[in-house]
């Protein structure tokens, strides 16, 4: 499959990965990087996957939005919201697997319909078209 890619971004990690800093190259952004307590880290700042959960609802949000306006499904609600709930955990052939959680809340819609668009976003979203195949991902209309 290929990608006429329109836009790109930089971001460096320094220090031990998940205990350090990640920065964007632009300035804009410095997250310090520490494991969840969870995994034995102290939790004193962010993980990956809290920054995969937060580009992912945003995206999937944008997404369905994309997808009910260019496919003339009807609109999203503006008070329509995505949480994204993002697991890490060991594999049982080894090293670690995600698992992702997305609900899906679209105040006023048609259960039927906000499940079309919730779909259709499956199709235009880049994240879920990342990990289609390769890690679990559920959905739920709440």
């Amino acid at each position: 499959m290929a990608v006429d890619t329109k836009y790109w971004t930089e971001a460096r990690a320094t220090g031990g990965g998940r205990n350090g800093a990640a920065a964007l190259k632009s300035g804009m952004l410095t997250v310090t990087m520490t494991s969840p307590k969870e995994l034995g880290g102290s939790g004193a700042g962010h993980n990956p996957e809290e920054l995969f959960a937060l580009g992912y609802a945003a995206c999937y949000l944008g997404a369905m939005r994309f997808a009910a306006a260019s496919e003339k499904l009807g609109s999203v609600p503006e008070d329509a919201t995505v949480d994204a709930h993002v697991g890490i955990g060991p594999r049982d052939d080894g090293g670690f697997g995600l698992k992702v959680k997305l609900i899906v809340r679209m105040p006023g819609l048609d259960r039927t319909l906000a499940q079309t668009i919730a779909d259709r976003g499956h199709h235009i979203c880049p994240y879920s078209n990342a990990t289609q195949g390769n890690i679990e991902v559920e959905t739920e209309i709440a």
